[in-house]
Parts: C-alpha cells; structure tokens; sequence
C-alpha cells in the first residue's frame, strides 16, 4: 500500500458511507455519482480492501470499511475543525455567509433582512440555503441557522429570537364549501402535509382537531408549493400568522383554535461566532428579526 493516504479519497468515502449511496454522496460532494464511484475504487485498490457491499438498493459497509469509517470520522472532524478556525479569523466584511432557514422563513422572514445586510455590507456574499432539512453546522452545512428549536450541541451556540404563532389556514370559498364551522369539521377537510410522518398529524390531533391519515391526501416537501395551493383554494396550510395574515387570498381556519407557537432561534458555531464578518451578520439578524422588548 502507498505510504502517502490521498484525503480527498477519504472524504469521498466519508461521504457514501453517511448517505448509504453513491448518487447520495455525489449531491453532498457536488460531484458527478460516476467520480465518487472511481474514487471509491481507487480508495479500496490502494488499501487492498474491500469497503462497501451491497445491501438492497443502497451500499453497507463491510467489516474493513467500518475500520476506515471510524478513522475517517474523526479526520472529517479534525479537517472541519481547521476550517472553522480559519474562517473565525477572518477579520475583514467581506466574503460568504451562508445562512439556512426554512423555506417560509426564507422567503418571508429573512428576505427583507438579506436587503438591509447587503446595503449596510455590500462585500459580503450571502448564500441562502432555504431548506427544511437540518443542516449541519459543524461540516460547515451552513455558517448561521435559523431554527425552531433551541440548540442541544455543545458546539452550537443559539438565541432566541421570537415565539411567532401558526395556524390553519385557507381560502373563504374553500372554508365555505366544505362547511368548516368546528374543529369536528376537520376531519371531512384536505391538510397540506410534507410527507407521510405522523409529526403533522399527531401535532393537530393534540390540539384536540379530528384528524387522520386520509385528512392529508396532498403531500408536498416545499412549504412555498403548499401555501401555493392553498392559496388556489385545493386544501388547508399550515403558516406562520405574520405571513397568513398579511395574504390577502387566505383566511384563519377556525380562528378561535389556540395558535401553534412557533419559536426562532439563531444559532451559529462556537468558533465561528468569533468571526467579524459572521459577528456583524449575527447581529444584524438579531437586530432586525428579534422581537422587540415589551
């Protein structure tokens, strides 16, 4: 075997072995799924071992590449380390910030503070990861997140910003047609869902609202596309009430229901709190989205 370990062979398998997938680690890497597989291969004829087998439609580690992905974890760990350490020195306002927010956050929330950072900070480049998956702080996912619930790693440190309210939402016509006068009317109505989890549904039903599987026969990951349709009057959203009410198409669901509290936190790394830059955008994001002293 060559003395010399290539890190970025490392990386690639680092990355199959958490996604389960090649096409999986070509998404995460940016890369074409055939170079993670030629990589991959490279990777196993170096070391003389064979590191991934196939288990159904996905790849499972074998008893050696469950050796190297322990190893390669804690490399992973050290290289992201490093790489957050640089960008916390950093001392100029200029450059990337990359922050991540849900897909209704993004759009309603934090647009209007993404134009006030960039007249202040012209410099800087901000990327904005609208998801509403979790993204990985420490693997650098993102610089800044904001999130709906407080941060449990002791890497991550977090403030809260806001308790917002949600509720049901849905257009006059739709409200009329299907006779929504009581929370036991729900249960004959259409809820946009994101998948087929029960979270959504066990979260209404502790509301004391009437609902079950066959109450969302829609499914849609994007929560912009489900506002979207519910504006169109196809079924009932659920949405921030900063954002449902300033919708002229849509109107409470029920009104006399008990809101959803929805709390915001933003939270950023540790060590990258200690960069100008990401300091300056913090605080800036502190400044405009916080709610405001009683």
């Amino acid at each position: 075997m060559d003395d010399g370990f290539d890190w970025n062979l490392a990386r690639t398998f680092l990355a199959v072995a958490q996604a389960g997938s090649f096409s999986g680690a070509a998404r995460t890497l940016g890369v074409a799924q055939p170079t993670v597989g030629r990589q991959v291969a490279a990777l196993e004829q170096a070391l003389g071992v064979t590191l991934f087998e196939r288990v159904g439609r996905g790849l499972a580690l074998t008893a050696a590449g469950q050796d190297l992905f322990d190893q390669a974890q804690v490399m992973g760990e050290a290289a992201a380390s490093l790489a957050r350490v640089a960008a916390g020195r950093a001392t100029d306002l200029e450059g990337p910030v990359a922050i991540t927010a849900s897909e209704a956050v993004s759009a309603f929330l934090l647009a209007p503070a993404v134009a006030r950072i960039r007249g202040q900070h012209p410099g800087l480049r901000l990327e904005l990861v609208a998801t509403n998956q979790v993204r990985d702080l420490r693997r650098r996912e993102a610089d800044l997140a904001l999130r709906n619930a407080r941060p449990t790693d002791p890497e991550l440190v977090g403030r809260l910003l806001r308790t917002s309210s949600a509720r049901l939402y849905a257009t006059p016509a739709y409200i009329e047609r299907l006779g929504l006068r009581g929370a036991a009317d729900l249960a004959r109505a259409d809820i946009f869902a994101f998948d087929d989890g029960p979270a959504l549904a066990e979260g209404l039903r502790a509301l004391g609202l009437p609902v079950t599987g066959a109450s969302f026969p829609i499914l849609c990951g994007n929560h912009l596309v489900q506002w979207a349709l519910c504006r169109q009057g196809l079924g009932i959203c659920v949405m921030l009430d900063e954002v449902g009410a300033a919708e002229p198409d849509v109107v409470p669901v029920l009104p006399d229901l008990p809101p959803i509290p929805v709390p915001l936190w933003l939270v950023c790394h540790r060590e990258l709190h200690t960069s100008r830059r990401l300091r300056v955008v913090f605080d800036l994001l502190v400044e405009l989205l916080a709610a405001p002293s009683p």
